[in-house]
């Protein structure tokens, strides 16, 4: 892999040497847009409508609209003013506790590999963190950006994920959520709570697969080989049933299945 940035990584007064590397990709099927008739693929040009011209990226500034029409410019040099850190780094400011952070603020998610020198440090913050139980809450520049991100241990590596502020977490409110008129019977909670614990296992996963972008794979593959594409018939109607009756279904479909576990596992320890 090649590094994104090398930097620092702040820990009180020891500035720890770090490399950031990506630590997730996309892997979608990617698709080109093509013009039907002539099968040739639809270009996006930067083309000003008033000069009735191409444009190149040296022609080209940021520009806010702040009302309709009317802009605010800015330049390469107004970005370079703003008053961030000059240094790559990622600043320690707190540790917490990681179930005192809503997934719903992370976003993207980095390796931490130490630098020239910064081994020692390096580990010694990791031990620190893997006996404390805790994860670090940081701020750091990338680029030109600065994000609020979280560091945490996982394998022996320290991994950091980006996170929005709480400004950019958008509000619940206005959903309309269950209210306080809708009664839960008592045997429906626990059929509820009895599907929950027939179906908890350990989080393992390398057991989840994208399934539609392999079937979509296939689906290419075959029309190149000029195969005829098979289609899966269509979902039947969903019907209203009952609740209760449903739960236990439910329940007893996934019941099997888990004793049979608990029977071979069982099995191998005698």
């Amino acid at each position: 892999m090649r590094s994104l940035w090398k930097g620092f990584l702040g820990f009180g007064l020891v500035s720890i040497p770090v490399k950031l590397y990506v630590a997730t990709e996309k892997k979608d099927v990617k698709f080109r847009y093509l013009h039907q008739a002539c099968m040739t693929p639809v270009q996006y040009q930067k083309r000003c409508p008033t000069c009735n011209k191409d444009l190149d990226n040296s022609e080209i500034v940021y520009g806010y609209e702040y009302q309709k029409g009317r802009f605010v410019v800015l330049n390469e040099e107004d970005f370079a003013r703003i008053p961030l850190p000059s240094t790559r780094s990622v600043e320690i400011l707190n540790f917490v506790d990681l179930n005192q952070v809503d997934p719903l603020y992370f976003d993207k998610s980095y390796y931490l590999e130490p630098g020239d020198g910064g081994s020692k440090p390096y580990l010694l913050l990791l031990q620190a963190m893997e006996a404390t139980g805790k994860i670090a809450i940081a701020r750091v520049v990338i680029r030109t950006k600065e994000s609020l991100a979280a560091v945490r241990v996982k394998d022996r590596v320290l991994v950091m994920e980006t996170m929005f502020f709480p400004d950019e977490v958008r509000s619940y409110a206005g959903l309309s959520l269950p209210g306080d008129n809708i009664q839960i019977h008592e045997n429906e909670s626990k059929m509820a709570i009895s599907l929950i614990e027939n179906l908890t296992t350990d989080f393992d996963p390398d057991q989840y697969q994208n399934r539609y972008r392999q079937a979509l794979r296939e689906m290419i593959e075959a029309k190149i080989a000029g195969q005829e594409v098979e289609v899966s018939p269509e979902a039947p109607a969903a019907n209203v049933v009952d609740l209760m009756e449903a739960l236990k279904q439910s329940v007893k479909m996934t019941e099997k299945p888990r004793k049979r576990k608990r029977t071979a596992k069982t099995g191998v320890g005698t």
